[in-house]
């Protein structure tokens, strides 16, 4: 075997069938178009959405309300389960990563601590957000909060 008698192996490239190159190759004609309409024309292309004539979906169906693009979506955190993680696993300080170590938030999540439930012990709070009453909450109990 050499580099001049090289060759694929049989049966391993198929010829491409050639539409539209006569009668004789079963495939002349209207070249498998059908008969007449746009879909049988050269340079067609379908408008996204369209359904031939019909009034399409995204025309038929109203619209409302509208997506903030600037708005930043908080994980809620309650202070009653700060102080559950916190006498469970022991801790004075709760960061995020407490939190995302207890399945609480996931990764790249930003934390809000809420003022459901009541809180007794000091701890030290680390969260990205608090509401106004978690941050009073955590202070009457002797605790401290960090924005991070």
């Amino acid at each position: 075997m050499e580099l001049s008698n090289l060759q694929p192996a049989v049966g391993s490239n198929k010829k491409k069938r050639r539409i539209g190159r006569g009668p004789g190759s079963g495939k002349g004609g209207t070249s498998t178009r059908g008969h007449k309409g746009a879909k049988s024309r050269s340079g067609y292309s379908q408008k996204v959405g369209f359904e031939g004539g019909q009034m399409p979906l995204q025309r038929r169906v109203p619209k409302f309300g509208f997506k903030n693009i600037n708005r930043v979506e908080y994980k809620a955190v309650n202070v009653s389960t700060l102080e559950e993680l916190a006498t469970a696993k022991n801790l004075e300080k709760i960061t995020i990563a407490d939190l995302l170590a207890a399945g609480l938030v996931r990764k790249n999540q930003l934390v809000k601590i809420l003022a459901n439930g009541a809180i007794t012990k000091k701890i030290e709070v680390e969260a990205n957000a608090f509401s106004k009453k978690a941050e009073e909450a955590i202070a009457a109990a002797g605790g401290s909060i960090a924005k991070v």
